[in-house]
């Protein structure tokens, strides 16, 4: 087998022990602490998406942002914690063993941002498309760096201990497309069209993770990976592309 081919044979192990090929648990909750869980798990949708659409939507540089986003993580912090346990999860090593999935999960991020920051190339040519992405950006651009960083953090994994933790462990049947769903759907209430399509394709992934390893580690590791990289490298790519708004 020559090279390409071994990295073929090498890409394919690790999209199905990443993605596809479950690894043995049994988390399943009491009928009474589903219930439980549930109900939690309702409140909290409804509060965190009221909470988003109104934060994405205050004008760049206004402080009440920096609130409303530090606001919406605690809301998913707090929903996850109340909505009953959870669990990290475990994956597959090239060797057959069980592991946290962290080396995976980051292989899997990047993965991640390499196809977004190849779509950036096309994106950075629609108005249709780079305006609304610009409109995201430019809460970014309007505060210190380090905070954006940090807040894209702490939101990103507080989305993930919901989404992927509570919020999936609530869903019996199809729960990768129904928390995909919901999220996208949390999403939409910010108005903006290009974060619902990039809701949409990392919910997808990460909740195959969610699927195949049990727990929420992988997930988050994946989504602050993505996130914080897009965050960080976007605005230099669109500028480069030549679409960094004017003033």
């Amino acid at each position: 087998m020559d090279g390409r081919g071994l990295r073929r044979d090498e890409l394919r192990h690790f999209l199905d022990a990443a993605l596809v090929r479950k690894v043995p648990r049994d988390n399943r909750d009491t009928p009474v602490a589903l219930r439980r869980r549930r109900i939690v798990c309702a409140l909290t949708l409804v509060v965190g998406a009221v909470i988003l659409g109104v934060g994405l939507n205050v004008p760049p540089g206004e402080p009440l942002f920096l609130l409303l986003t530090g606001l919406l993580a605690l809301v998913w912090l707090g929903g996850a914690v109340l909505a009953g346990r959870m669990h990290l999860g475990r994956a597959w090593t090239r060797d057959g063993r069980l592991a946290r999935p962290l080396v995976q999960s980051l292989a899997l991020g990047l993965l991640a941002v390499g196809v977004f920051c190849a779509g950036a190339v096309v994106v950075a040519q629609v108005p249709m498309l780079r305006d609304p992405v610009n409109a995201v950006l430019d809460h970014a651009r309007s505060a210190p760096l380090p905070v954006i960083v940090l807040i894209t953090l702490v939101n990103g994994l507080a989305e993930e201990v919901f989404f992927r933790g509570a919020l999936y462990a609530a869903v019996t049947r199809r729960p990768v497309l129904v928390t995909t769903v919901l999220y996208t759907l949390v999403t939409a209430a910010t108005g903006n069209l290009m974060l619902v399509f990039a809701a949409a394709l990392l919910g997808v992934l990460v909740g195959a993770q969610r699927r195949v390893t049990g727990g929420v580690l992988g997930p988050m590791v994946t989504h602050v990976t993505w996130s914080v990289s897009m965050l960080l490298l976007l605005p230099p790519l669109l500028t480069a592309l030549g679409s960094a708004p004017v003033g």
